[in-house]
């Protein structure tokens, strides 16, 4: 089991980065701007901490209210509309704007409602972000980090960052937990759906069962690495 909380945690953030440009609500200017990507996970780890902790009772019985919490720490900090092409591979250059963005919304959703319970489980000093060596590359510059976990042991999860060009800030793209990229790992199982029943069909089924519509693709396409490790 690659345990609830790292799960969760790391889904939180593959989930977002699916999600439509429409849903990201831009970062505060003190928040963000000028942040290096060490310090953007940094923030994100201690914004979390604040919201989850002593909210735990609140947060489980209010799903919305955990929802939120995810959507106001994580999203500021992601590139929307470049993860969501990423997910879509192929795929993405064969729909339309409009499918896009439909299924962008119905992905997240469904991966956020799959997952949103395992970060009740979250304290601080969870993650240790580790220190950052070399040079910062503006496509493609990633940040390691380990996850605790209950039991002692920890788990790698390292996010990937790309910096805007127009303004110069970082944003991060994808989640890697102990070498398996999220993005590769759900665009292989979305490429397999819409191969078998078609891009609009698989929206339509993320749409209507939510987390559920996650387990069925990962049974569909016999789980992948990380739908084994729940």
């Amino acid at each position: 089991m690659l345990r609830q909380l790292s799960l969760a945690i790391a889904l939180a953030v593959g989930g977002i980065v699916a999600a439509p440009a429409f849903a990201q609500a831009p970062a505060p200017a003190s928040a963000a701007q000028g942040q290096t990507p060490q310090q953007i996970v940094q923030t994100i780890s201690d914004d979390l901490a604040k919201a989850i902790e002593g909210h735990q009772a609140e947060l489980k019985n209010d799903h919305e209210k955990l929802i939120a919490v995810i959507d106001d720490t994580f999203l500021p900090h992601f590139d929307i509309d470049y993860a969501s092409i990423l997910v879509l591979g192929q795929n993405a250059g064969k729909a339309s704007p409009e499918q896009r963005q439909r299924f962008a919304k119905a992905f997240y959703n469904s991966i956020t409602h799959r997952y949103a319970e395992g970060l009740l489980n979250y304290t601080r000093g969870r993650v240790k972000v580790l220190p950052f060596t070399g040079d910062m590359d503006p496509k493609r510059t990633v940040v390691r980090t380990q996850v605790m976990l209950d039991d002692g042991k920890s788990v790698s999860v390292d996010y990937a960052f790309r910096q805007s060009k127009a303004t110069g800030d970082w944003k991060a793209y994808d989640v890697i937990i102990e070498g398996i990229s999220y993005i590769t790992n759900y665009r292989n199982q979305v490429d397999a759906e819409i191969k078998k029943e078609g891009l609009d069909k698989l929206t339509v089924d993320l749409e209507s069962k939510g987390g559920a519509a996650i387990d069925d693709i990962q049974k569909d396409t016999g789980g992948g690495k990380a739908g084994a490790q729940k």
